[in-house]
């Protein structure tokens, strides 16, 4: 099969360089954050195999640092994401990969793109929307901890205009807003935008913020998320996450283990001892 398609964009397990050396994206860590920035303005920050593949590294490179506590992820220019690259989808619109055909989960699973892997991760995400933000840029959107967005910023889905069927995206967006909304985006296309008004309006999301301070209101969120405790901060967002996909008495059982797993580390010690004390707590991730 690799022979049939030599010279098409893979995904895969083909390594991205290290994070100074990234083409597509920005990489940097400070005080405890995280920022993956989408870097490819020229082109409206379009998704190509490559962006992905540094995507899903830079991500699983924040997940296993001790010295990151939150994710930021945001765009240079004026898109967020337009979503996937057009120009680099082969004709049959299918993604090729290079290991043997569904040998890989990832192959079997929905294609994530720009997402970060929600499910798995612990750690959260903190979406800063500069500008327009298209197609899989939604996922972003739908499946991030906190989405904050600039007052500028435009919500789009153009699936169904380049005759492709707006499958996960759709299907997260309509448990995040109404469903007719959702079918709305849907089923025009690239003929329905949403305004950052009307996307905060609807919950889409949490806050509108002046384009020049995006990245400062996304750090100060990061920031205030940090100083609580980092792992009650994952447990929580765990509970909620994994929750959504269980029954109500089931998903409080999952949330009452993940509080119990906590209650046995130092940190659950160094809160109230702080608190007693008058002080702010020192927490360690331990």
């Amino acid at each position: 099969m690799t022979d049939a398609h030599e010279g098409i964009p893979h995904m895969g397990r083909t390594d991205p360089p290290p994070p100074e050396a990234y083409e597509t994206i920005l990489y940097e860590v400070s005080d405890r954050v995280a920022t993956v920035t989408l870097n490819r303005p020229k082109v409206l920050n379009a998704i190509s195999p490559l962006m992905a593949r540094e995507l899903k590294h830079a991500y699983t490179a924040a997940e296993a640092d001790p010295d990151v506590w939150v994710v930021v992820v945001t765009g240079t220019g004026r898109a967020f994401t337009s979503g996937a690259d057009v120009g680099e989808i082969p004709g049959t619109g299918k993604v090729v990969y290079e290991e043997p055909y569904l040998s890989t989960h990832e192959q079997w699973d929905a294609p994530q793109e720009a997402t970060p892997p929600f499910r798995t991760m612990t750690k959260p995400v903190i979406a800063a929307i500069n500008g327009l933000c298209c197609g899989a840029g939604m996922d972003l959107v739908t499946t991030a901890d906190i989405v904050i967005a600039a007052d500028t910023a435009e919500f789009m889905d153009p699936h169904v205009s380049i005759g492709v069927v707006s499958a996960r995206e759709s299907v997260r967006l309509a448990r995040v807003v109404p469903l007719n909304i959702a079918l709305r985006m849907a089923l025009l296309g690239k003929h329905e935008r949403l305004g950052a008004q009307r996307a905060y309006d609807l919950g889409l999301v949490s806050e509108l913020v002046p384009a020049d301070g995006l990245r400062e209101r996304a750090r100060e969120i990061a920031e205030l998320v940090n100083r609580n405790a980092p792992l009650a901060v994952r447990g929580t967002r765990m509970a909620v996450r994994k929750g959504l996909g269980l029954p109500l008495y089931e998903a409080e059982l999952l949330a009452e283990a993940y509080r119990e797993r906590v209650t046995r580390t130092e940190d659950a010690l160094e809160g109230p001892a702080a608190f007693l004390e008058r002080r702010s707590p020192e927490w360690r991730c331990q």
